[in-house]
């Protein structure tokens, strides 16, 4: 029986300097390959992205970034595979929507790039809107908050009011609460647990808690990011359950086990079906 459920994507980084693989999918080719072995493996969409976003990182040039990611864009659009573009230039998201990507996932939630929302609006993609304060090389310095839960919720509901504003139509918009964006450990936890405080805004939601750092803190021993999967699947199912719209991880095949059997859960349940962004369909 095919049930509804959490979408699954998964993550190709074309870059040498990603916190969670050190570069293994920096060449065209291996990018490639993994995103297609990703969608082997279930994963519903794949995210391409160009340019590193861990804590500390500097930006790249847009060349560079388009070199990296148009490539790998376009050869998984070609093989049939839905892909998502992580991108914060309105310049990469055109030609990756030109391209065939159906998702631009924009982790500054539409601040970097003023462009961006005229390219979202005329390309017919969905739009990821990420909370984020400040640049990845300083996110932590803005990492202060009263009730992080309503105040990620309020930052998030303005980014909706700016791209709807901006001629985006509401039904294309995804947001995401920035699990590790100018967040402590405890923030990121206690977003986990009141996911469905996000959720209640209305719009689907994506979870990114992949391999981030906050997780090896709770294990019983220190775990490179590659070795953190376990524990990501674990933040799968609490996303899951909360009815989330999709979550993002490296490891795609895990996770879609256990969306699976979280949607037989809900099925059981009679819980509501998390909507489906139009541009995503």
């Amino acid at each position: 029986m095919l049930l509804e459920r959490c979408t699954v994507m998964g993550v190709v980084n074309v870059t040498p300097d990603s916190f969670s693989d050190g570069g293994w999918y920096a060449t065209t080719d291996a990018a490639v390959a993994h995103g297609l072995a990703l969608r082997a493996a279930g994963a519903d969409y794949v995210d391409v992205g160009g340019e590193s976003t861990r804590p500390g990182a500097g930006r790249v040039d847009p060349e560079t970034e388009l070199r990296r990611v148009l490539p790998v864009v376009a050869e998984l659009t070609a093989a049939g595979v839905p892909v998502s573009v992580d991108t914060m230039r309105a310049s990469v998201a055109g030609a990756a929507i030109d391209a065939g990507a159906v998702i631009v996932n924009d982790v500054s939630g539409g601040r970097a790039d003023p462009e961006m929302a005229a390219v979202v609006a005329g390309g017919g993609a969905s739009w990821v809107l990420t909370h984020a304060r400040g640049a990845s090389s300083d996110m932590y310095a803005t990492a202060v908050y009263d009730d992080v839960v309503q105040d990620v919720a309020a930052e998030l509901r303005a980014r909706v009011d700016d791209a709807v504003a901006a001629g985006v139509h509401p039904d294309r918009l995804i947001l995401d609460p920035g699990i590790g964006f100018a967040k402590r450990p405890e923030h990121n936890w206690t977003l986990l647990a009141h996911l469905d405080a996000l959720v209640a805004l209305g719009f689907p939601l994506l979870v990114g808690a992949s391999r981030k750092s906050f997780l090896a803190d709770v294990l019983p021993e220190t775990r490179a990011a590659a070795d953190r999967d376990a524990a990501t699947v674990a933040t799968t199912v609490m996303a899951a359950l909360a009815g989330v719209w999709g979550v993002r991880v490296h490891d795609a095949a895990a996770s879609v086990d256990a969306v699976s059997v979280v949607a037989a859960l809900r099925a059981a349940r009679g819980a509501p079906v998390p909507p489906v962004p139009v541009g995503a369909r």
